[in-house]
């Protein structure tokens, strides 16, 4: 095996493992978003929710 060989092979590693760490980046970072997304829809239903149900004991 020739000096070349080596380092194509060191390079294949390298980059796999670089993607590896950047696609689980990569995903943290959009389950984050996605997460942020969920809980602001959320938020937002239980809100109007409880104003509709403070807003009809009000009226009695």
């Amino acid at each position: 095996m020739n000096r070349g060989t080596v380092w194509t092979i060191v390079g294949v590693i390298a980059a796999i493992v670089i993607a590896w760490f950047l696609v689980n980046v990569l995903f943290s970072v959009v389950a984050f978003f996605i997460k942020l997304v969920v809980v602001a829809v959320v938020a937002v239903i239980v809100f109007f929710v409880l104003r509709a149900v403070f807003a009809r004991d009000d009226r009695a």
